[in-house]
């Protein structure tokens, strides 16, 4: 997949010599106004950026902020006509990767964008290496020394370098997308692309196009050849979430894929081929789905060549110690603060709860703790907090549940959703997509949240 590259000028003519000189290697685009490019950006998937340092009335300068505070690895170049040491030294101060004078020369520019996605690149993979360098007891970013979780690291280095399906299966919230990523990257092809797919959260006409691309003038608004998910993961990985939810006649091009490395865009008569690895992922049955016949036999088949299993949380508690340090190392950071440790009676009660979320439930549940803790140590009240009352009764009596949640008894679910997103904004100076993300849902519907919490207010 070639990379995409973004244009940001208020020029016509500037924009348009630029992305026929791009396109022969990149996926080129153009927004004329800043806005315009904050929100094709904001929907991802852009390598590298061209800013004019004048659009209109807005300053460059802040421009390339908000760019890098949407994601600090995209390559911006500055573009302008009014060179000066102080501008220069102020855009590489806030992160651009070079300077260009107008009127531009086509040979330096190609350079320049050259070496920005290379550089980019390995950031990239810089970046996820140390991430697995500081985290303890992990294995390319899972966490846990169970016996459960050590036969799971044991098979994954046998099949890491054998370009053979494999099939995770396991309840929600057990971290699967971890173990494919683990794969990726412990395997030869972890220098290329690892590209995640939620099968069920694409709406059933968008599927194909969205997996397969399609061909310019194929329908009504496809100005442009738009590559699908399958191109975007060539010589690296596919991981394809809750895989069960493919309709029946998505699941026989996706049996193509996995049979002949081929697929057909829509409105192409040309057959792309393709050297990737397929991961799979549902916390369904797929015998059963196989007996109903919701889905595909041979499918079934082709994924199920290697199966890892994941276990729920409730059955390798040996690993919740080390899973709540791993969240309160990552959330003291995030909200600025200095946790450090559980006190016995709320590790206790940690390994006595259930989880029926799982690694995500414990995730939420930690998060929160940090939030509410008032001094280094989390105590069995901040941890009580994000529990659910009915999986709290069945473990504690119930005089003994009002004097643990203290003060919680007196908060609503809404009102602890309020202090969490709020301690989110805090933590990340009011960045609303990476809140997003960190939130687990979009942009839109955090936005919706701070409307009706009124938030933007600051209260």
């Amino acid at each position: 997949m070639k990379p995409r590259v973004l244009i940001i000028d208020d020029e016509l003519s500037i924009c348009i010599t630029l992305v026929m000189a791009l396109q022969q290697k990149y996926d080129a685009a153009y927004a004329l106004k800043a806005e315009e490019g904050l929100r094709m950006l904001e929907q991802g998937g852009y390598d590298l950026v061209f800013l004019d340092l004048k659009i209109g009335e807005y300053n460059g300068m802040e421009l390339l902020q908000k760019i890098k505070e949407m994601d600090s690895t995209i390559a911006v170049i500055i573009m302008t006509a009014y060179a000066s040491i102080g501008s220069t030294v102020e855009a590489m101060r806030k992160g651009a990767f070079t300077y260009l004078t107008k009127p531009l020369c086509i040979e330096e520019m190609m350079i320049c964008a050259e070496q920005a996605l290379s550089i980019r690149k390995l950031n990239e993979r810089v970046l996820y290496l140390n991430s697995e360098l500081n985290a303890r007891n992990h294995y390319f970013g899972m966490v846990g020394k169970s016996q459960r979780m050590r036969d799971i690291y044991t098979l994954i280095e046998k099949i890491k370098d054998v370009n053979t399906a494999v099939t995770i299966s396991g309840e929600s919230g057990t971290g699967k997308e971890l173990v494919a990523k683990a794969i990726h990257y412990s395997s030869a092809r972890r220098n290329e692309r690892f590209v995640a797919v939620n099968c069920a959260a694409i709406p059933e006409g968008l599927l194909e196009e969205e997996l397969f691309g399609h061909k310019k003038g194929s329908f009504t608004g496809a100005l442009a050849d738009r590559p699908g998910m399958f191109a975007a993961g060539d010589k690296g990985t596919i991981f394809l979430d809750e895989i069960a939810d493919l309709p029946l006649a998505m699941q026989s091009k996706v049996l193509r894929v996995l049979q002949d490395k081929s697929f057909t865009p829509i409105g192409c008569n040309d057959v792309k081929t393709v050297d990737i690895r397929v991961i799979a992922a549902t916390n369904r049955d797929l015998e059963e789905m196989v007996r109903l016949g919701t889905f595909r036999l041979d499918l079934y088949y082709r994924i199920n060549v290697v199966r890892i299993n994941l276990p729920p949380l409730r059955e390798r508690r040996q690993d919740i110690p080390s899973l709540c340090h791993h969240f309160i190392e990552i959330y003291s950071k995030d909200h600025h603060k200095i946790v450090t440790s559980l006190t016995k009676d709320s590790e206790r009660m940690l390994m006595e709860y259930d989880y029926p979320g799982n690694i995500r439930e414990l995730a939420n549940i930690m998060e929160l703790a940090v939030i509410l803790c008032a001094g280094d140590t989390i105590g069995i009240k901040d941890v009580m907090a994000q529990m659910s009352r009915s999986s709290c009764t069945s473990q504690t009596h119930p005089q003994e549940n009002a004097t643990l949640l203290g003060p919680f008894t007196s908060m609503t679910l809404k009102e602890i959703e309020k202090e969490v997103i709020m301690a989110r904004l805090r933590g990340n100076n009011g960045h609303q997509k990476r809140t997003a993300q960190q939130l687990g849902i979009s942009v839109k519907g955090l936005r919706n949240k701070i409307h009706y919490y009124n938030l933007a207010n600051g209260k």
